[in-house]
């Protein structure tokens, strides 16, 4: 290796040794040739100048030999590599499925459920420095706002964007697990996390929840289920003719389902009151169990040996002209 230069068959560099012994060739060869012609003094020879010819007498073994250097290297295959490192990292594969379905506006948090959740979940991803993180969203339907990426920035701004009412109303649970599950089937991690939040009770979608909890444990998937929303009444703001109104209603998890979608995929089920419960509840999924991922290394190859090549063939050529009209030796 030479640099950032490696060669496919290094072992024809071996034949550069050819170079050294052509010089003791050359050499040879011209002592041989010297005259053998005895002068009293060599003061004569004084005033004369060498001639352009006489001082590339040596140019065309000079060149010769650069020629079969250039010729070996290339044929060795010199080639350069663009290569990303092995890289072991701490990590797990993270689908976060968010309820953003009408009665997430309810302001017993604040500024309401939805944004609440949002700037938790923004908090979360922040944290993470080498986790695959997607981003699913649900009502009445389900759709995937983010597949898993290590993206951050793209996916905290796809995050910034969502809003109630983006989909029809409704609160799809098993659909929406049903779609987590679809982005981490594939996963290579050996832990798959699914976090799921939602204020409601499942009214929606073709598939119910127990059946796709049942099919996250199928493929390994871990689901931390979080239900959000105070203990009785919430306020809730309805537009009307005179502007916003806020109604106290009912506050309805279907706790026992939530529990049990996480019991069946051996995670654990949470409940958060209040905006200070929810930032504990993710503080500690942050803290569950990771593991090792490899980031995959690549090692993409570039021939070098074109250009070698080619100086080596352009010096020989040279070589033979010189040798053959303006660099000529008489016999």
């Amino acid at each position: 290796m030479l640099g950032d230069v490696t060669f496919k068959y290094s072992f024809i560099l071996y034949f550069l040794a050819i170079i050294p012994i052509m010089m003791f060739w050359y050499w040879k060869r011209n002592k041989k040739m010297t005259p053998d012609i005895t002068f009293s003094s060599l003061k004569i020879f004084n005033e004369i100048k060498p001639t352009i010819k006489e001082k590339l007498v040596h140019l065309p073994f000079v060149l010769r030999s650069i020629a079969v250097a250039l010729l070996i290297i290339a044929l060795a295959r010199p080639q350069s590599f663009a290569t990303g490192e092995n890289v072991y990292t701490e990590g797990i594969d993270i689908a976060v499925v968010l309820d953003i379905s009408g009665s997430m506006l309810a302001e017993d948090f604040k500024p309401n459920r939805l944004e609440a959740a949002k700037d938790v979940i923004d908090e979360f991803i922040a944290g993470r420095t080498s986790d695959k993180i997607g981003l699913v969203v649900f009502s009445g339907k389900s759709f995937t706002q983010c597949p898993l990426t290590i993206d951050y920035s793209v996916l905290r701004n796809l995050l910034g964007e969502i809003k109630s009412g983006m989909i029809e109303d409704g609160t799809a649970i098993g659909l929406a697990i049903a779609n987590g599950v679809n982005r981490l089937k594939d996963s290579k991690a050996k832990s798959k996390i699914l976090i799921l939040l939602t204020d409601g009770v499942n009214n929606a979608g073709e598939i119910d929840p127990i059946t796709a909890a049942n099919i996250a444990q199928t493929f390994g998937i871990r689901i931390y289920t979080v239900g959000v929303g105070t203990r009785g009444n919430a306020p809730y703001p309805f537009q009307t003719p005179f502007g916003v109104q806020y109604q106290m209603v009912p506050v309805e998890i279907d706790e026992a389902i939530l529990q049990q979608v996480a019991d069946i995929t051996d995670g654990h089920y949470f409940r958060a009151t209040d905006n200070k419960k929810l930032e504990e509840i993710y503080k500690e999924i942050d803290k569950m169990e990771k593991t090792r991922v490899e980031i995959t290394s690549y090692r993409n190859a570039k021939e070098l040996f074109y250009n070698w090549a080619l100086a080596g063939l352009l010096l020989l050529f040279t070589e033979i002209v010189l040798s053959r009209t303006y660099l000529r030796r008489l016999p």
